[in-house]
């Protein structure tokens, strides 16, 4: 059945009947009151460095450049492939007209017409199906994880990369429960990306909003570090800012300018011998080295970013007439250009290796109750940023890890929304946890990713990690991960550090993982290494 509704502007706040009003920051993020400022992680050039960004080496004095290591600056990065994840903030649809998720046979292995329905796709567009317009089948692997063939998301992701790009890029799907409308899922797996070895030269992490994970959702208690409380970034000055070497730059050369802070940096230290802290001898000791190593900080950024534009909107790779987006749609003044501004920014920075993770949170995605165009309309918004990030790591030519996750999920009552952005699918209608999941995306210069297993039913279920029921609802007994956020951003973490071959570290560094012994963890894990030994050098 059809409905007819009065047109509403799909970036004006949502107000839903069976919603309180908002009054937390997490409630106005999701239902558009405030758009999801963003930022990830990083500080970074590329233009100077684009053949091998990871690769490049400070030039500061021999001494000196041996004492990075100490105050926690990475000359290089960390050797560890970039990690961004997208914080869809309140409840976006992922299974079914998005990313495909099947029964136990995995993607495939299809649900029932009703389970599709629930997930907002009407019979005649159902995987296993062929669209009579193009003649291709409604399930689409051309990413290699499955897609429907309409999912706005794979459209978005398409519509930003160069053909060929999605050659080298492959994925997995986590079914898996999580509450509604809620900040408080600790979806954010950043602290534990960090704990497995991501850090970048400037910042270890950073986030779209200022709280503790740096996007909407929270991040595991058991994972927190307060010396990892991501940066705040939301506009590409904040990037300039980040590496801002000060007017002692602008007046000498790039030499001259390190060359002084260099000698600020040895003074202080001759100095702070001298200096009575009143602190008990290890906090002295600690003290002191704080205050020497901002000096030296101060001293490598001006060495490393002294001339050098690091400014994303000023990148033609990003912004331009071969960039990833035009000139008119990056400075449009609109929503869509304000998530494309963030998205380039952490691009920017998280790929060039002087961070180490980031989160985009996007707002809004409380979207049910009107018509299905204003889930169309965000979704394609947010594969755009997703694809721009996978297209720029293709262009510089690093691997990346991309998260999408979002706080719970949705569902359709079966009704169709016909408008031409509506595409003729089923409208949102409530709140549904049991429909909810997260994926992952995987770029590899080399070649594809390779799902792991022997056998192509060996590989369905370790790119679809769970399943869920013929009526669309996760199984929650199938993985750990299943109905335990935690537990599913344990997963994901795992798999980053198998990305690496190094999932045999993971029960040292999470003692208390809860992802039992190494043969369920095995069967957590969807792919082979894509490195070896450093991000340089892909297989």
């Amino acid at each position: 059945m059809a409905r007819k509704r009065n047109a509403r502007d799909f970036d004006a706040p949502l107000m839903h009947g069976d919603h309180p009003r908002p009054v937390t920051r997490r409630q106005f993020v999701a239902q558009g009151f405030r758009t999801g400022a963003a930022y990830a992680v990083g500080g970074g050039i590329l233009s100077a460095m684009a053949a091998s960004p990871r690769l490049a080496q400070a030039a500061l004095s021999g001494d000196l450049d041996s004492q990075l290591g100490s105050c926690g600056i990475a000359t290089a990065g960390a050797g560890k492939i970039p990690f961004i994840c997208f914080d869809l903030a309140g409840g976006a649809n992922i299974a079914g007209s998005n990313v495909l998720i099947g029964q136990e046979g995995g993607q495939q292995d299809f649900l029932g017409t009703n389970g599709y329905e629930r997930q907002g796709l009407p019979g005649d567009m159902i995987p296993g199906l062929v669209d009579p317009v193009t003649q291709q089948d409604y399930a689409n692997f051309d990413l290699g994880l499955g897609f429907h063939l309409d999912s706005a998301f794979r459209r978005g992701i398409l519509a930003s990369l160069t053909p060929g790009t999605e050659a080298n890029i492959n994925g997995a799907v986590i079914p898996a429960r999580s509450d509604n409308d809620t900040g408080n899922n600790p979806h954010n797996p950043m602290y534990g990306i960090a704990r497995a070895g991501a850090n970048g030269s400037i910042l270890t992490l950073a986030g779209s909003e200022n709280t503790d994970s740096g996007g909407n959702s929270m991040l595991p208690a058991m994972l927190y570090d307060p010396e990892l409380r991501p940066t705040k970034v939301d506009r590409p000055s904040d990037v300039v800012n980040l590496v801002d070497t000060g007017d002692l730059a602008a007046i000498l050369s790039p030499r001259d300018a390190t060359a002084v802070m260099e000698s600020i940096y040895r003074l202080t230290g001759r100095k702070m011998t001298n200096v009575n802290t009143m602190l008990a001898p290890t906090e002295d000791a600690a003290m002191k080295q704080l205050v020497e190593c901002g000096y030296l900080k101060s001293a490598d950024i001006a060495d490393r970013f002294a001339g050098v534009p690091v400014d994303p909107s000023l990148d033609p790779e990003i912004v331009g007439p071969a960039g990833i987006f035009t000139d008119a749609e990056f400075n449009a003044g609109d929503r869509d250009a304000r998530e494309f501004q963030k998205t380039a920014a952490i691009m920017k920075l998280v790929m060039n290796g002087y961070a180490g993770a980031g989160t985009i949170e996007m707002g809004g995605y409380d979207y049910h109750g009107g018509r299905r165009a204003e889930g169309e309309v965000k979704d394609f918004r947010a594969g755009r940023c997703m694809g721009a990030c996978l297209e720029y790591a293709a262009r510089i030519g690093t691997p990346l890890m991309m998260y999408v996750f979002s706080d719970g999920s949705l569902s359709s009552n079966g009704a169709i929304d016909n408008t031409v952005e509506g595409r003729g699918k089923g409208e949102w209608s409530s709140d549904n946890s049991s429909t909810a999941g997260s994926f992952f995306l995987v770029y590899n210069p080399g070649r594809r990713p390779t799902i792991i297993g022997a056998t192509p039913a060996e590989q369905a279920i370790h790119q679809q990690i769970g399943y869920m029921s013929s009526d669309g609802a996760v199984q929650r007994a199938a993985t750990p991960a299943a109905n335990n956020v935690n537990l599913l951003v344990n997963t994901v973490i795992l798999n980053y550090m198998a990305l690496h071959g190094e999932q045999g570290q993971f029960a040292n560094l999470f003692p208390n993982h809860g992802l039992g012994n190494g043969a369920m963890q095995d069967s957590l894990t969807a792919f082979t290494p894509i490195v070896n030994g450093t991000i340089a050098n892909p297989v």
